[in-house]
């Protein structure tokens, strides 16, 4: 095993369940989207462990939000509008602080071109 390989495992392993987690508290609570973090956590887990992965594709409640979005690619309304009203809540936050005009434009660009993708996806 190389180098490499021998410490990304183990980081694509314990990122999955971080974000697991925050996918798991995002379902819960109603300003966080939970959906974001559990694809991102199958695609952890698809690079660190398949049991996980078909355990998380395959749980009753976390799992119909990844296979929707591995089969059609489709974000739901309610979470089009959830992301995007918190990536405009969190470009508010950053012009509150100090941050230079460099950062400001980079967060604008970043938080627009991310908000353009998910707001393009279609809707299941």
């Amino acid at each position: 095993m190389t180098e490499r390989r021998r410490w990304t495992k183990p980081l694509y392993f314990a990122a999955g369940w971080a974000f697991t987690g925050l996918g798991v508290i995002g379902l819960v609570l109603p300003l966080m989207p939970g959906t974001v973090f559990l694809i991102l956590a199958a695609f952890c887990f698809s690079r660190s462990s398949p049991r996980f992965e078909a355990w998380l594709i395959g749980h009753p409640r976390l799992g119909p939000h990844v296979r929707r979005w591995r089969e059609r690619g489709t974000i739901s309304r309610r979470v089009k509008i959830i992301a995007c009203s918190s990536m405009a809540a969190s470009f508010v936050l950053v012009t509150l602080t100090s941050a230079p005009p460099i950062a400001l434009v980079a967060t604008a660009l970043c938080l627009l071109a991310s908000g353009a993708y998910v707001a393009s996806r279609p809707e299941g």
